[in-house]
């Protein structure tokens, strides 16, 4: 059984992300096998509450306001419009429901008293809820705790060192003193990053890196490739191949052997088979539904269909409510 540590190296590190990408999934794959049911990968739902008019930088983000993109701002949901949105991620089988909401941090008004109503709700209904609302302090994050949140989302994004190339409104350390607020409050900590932002391997090793040596692993690891957006200073990236994809996710999985590994945003642009190598190679969650925030991804019918050919089957909850399960659909391969 693999060790849970803490203590890593970057050169420990590195010689696993470098190593040869077929060794690399089986080392990934066995590893995986010993801490999860390769068959359970979690399905998740993120729904944008608050979009666009951020007034941070952050050089892969449409929703920031000092760029031009086709993004249209609109202001907190209602609660009940929210709810309903849960109510069907959960009856088309996501057990983890994600509000994200544009903002820099988190200010004590009556937007956090609406989200911490929506929290409440989501919670009533069983599912796994999380949200993303920039920094917050220990004090409200004790108060989503209370509220009924399950996990809180803060990206680091990329590695300490590449960070100025992609954010200048908010430090390194800004990000990590929100995590430890959500830890000290007893929440699930997810947190990952983008590859595709002109980072180098040993970014990628960087921001690996950090996670794991944080005293305890983020019980989730969303892994991004960047969905390049026209109007950002990073519309012109090159696509990040499913090798890369591969490569983080399978040293993701290796040193983080208990943590929920997420096949996030670019997954629009990966074909079944591609997908499936990621899976072996260690995810074990993904996001449904038409928009990551305001990104896109793959269709719901897609993903019963893929769901259905590999033989997989939607994780429960950890809040222990059973799964809503994908309507069977017929298999192109018969399975």
């Amino acid at each position: 059984m693999s060790d849970i540590r803490n203590n890593w190296t970057r050169e420990e590190i590195s010689e696993i992300y470098n190593s040869p990408i077929l060794d690399l999934i089986y080392k990934a794959a066995t590893v995986h096998r010993e801490h999860n049911d390769p068959q359970e990968v979690q399905v998740c739902t993120l729904l944008s509450v608050k979009t666009g008019g951020c007034p941070e930088d952050c050089a892969y983000c449409p929703q920031a306001a000092r760029y031009h993109t086709d993004v249209k701002v609109h202001k907190l949901l209602p609660t009940q419009e929210v709810l309903g949105k849960a109510l069907e991620a959960k009856e088309a089988g996501s057990t983890r429901f994600c509000m994200g909401a544009a903002w820099r941090e988190v200010r004590d008004n009556k937007d956090f008293d609406r989200v911490l109503d929506m929290v409440k709700g989501v919670s009533s209904m069983g599912m796994e809820v999380c949200c993303t609302l920039g920094m917050l302090t220990e004090e409200q994050a004790k108060k989503l705790k209370d509220a009924g949140l399950y996990a809180y989302n803060h990206n680091l994004d990329t590695s300490e060192e590449h960070y100025d190339e992609i954010i200048s409104t908010r430090t390194y350390d800004d990000r990590l003193d929100t995590l430890e607020h959500v830890r000290n409050a007893e929440i699930s900590v997810c947190s990952g990053g983008i590859i595709g932002m002109g980072e180098g391997h040993d970014d990628r090793i960087g921001m690996l890196l950090t996670l794991v040596n944080l005293p305890e692993h983020p019980e989730s690891v969303p892994v991004n490739a960047l969905v390049p957006v026209d109007g950002t200073p990073l519309e012109d990236q090159p696509r990040v191949s499913v090798w890369e994809m591969i490569r983080m996710i399978a040293t993701a999985r290796i040193i983080m052997p208990k943590a929920m590994v997420r096949l996030s945003a670019g997954r629009v642009r990966m074909n079944m088979e591609e997908q499936a190598l990621c899976f072996l190679a260690g995810a074990n969650s993904i996001f449904a539904g038409d928009k990551l925030l305001t990104t896109p991804n793959p269709e719901v019918v897609e993903d019963k269909e893929m769901f259905q050919v590999l033989n997989l089957k939607p994780r429960e909850a950890y809040k222990g409510a059973a799964a809503v399960k994908f309507e069977q659909i017929p298999s192109p391969i018969g399975n």
